[in-house]
């Protein structure tokens, strides 16, 4: 049974903007850390950004920082990942992850996975 669906990943070219977004039930959104990862094929999946159960804190990989903007929504037990200045190096299927350790950029600290969304940025 999935548990988070991401959605919003397409196809951009460099320089430009998405969003994507991972809904989740309510019991998971409310006890969960949420954070989302990117894969690309053949390598490990990587951390790129987390946010605390209360939005009180964020973390972002380098790679990110200032580009990439994660938010989250209590009404709508959702949380998004604003991504503008897009390279192609972010080309990646992105997932949203859910877990109880704050900030945790080691996937195995995750109880609770999407099945990922792509974003494939142009050059």
């Amino acid at each position: 049974q999935v548990q988070l669906v991401e959605s919003g990943g397409g196809l951009v070219q460099a320089g430009g903007s998405l969003r994507l977004s991972c809904a989740t039930s309510g019991l998971i959104f409310s006890a969960n850390n949420i954070a989302w990862f990117r894969q690309t094929p053949g390598k490990e999946r990587e951390f790129v950004t987390g946010i605390t159960r209360d939005s009180g804190r964020t973390s972002y990989a380098d790679s990110v920082k200032g580009r990439f903007t994660i938010s989250r929504d209590g009404a709508k037990n959702t949380v998004y990942l604003q991504m503008n200045s897009l390279e192609p190096e972010d080309t990646a299927l992105y997932y949203c992850a859910a877990g109880p350790n704050p900030l945790a950029t080691t996937t195995t600290l995750y109880n609770y996975w999407g099945q990922g969304t792509q974003v494939t940025v142009s050059s």
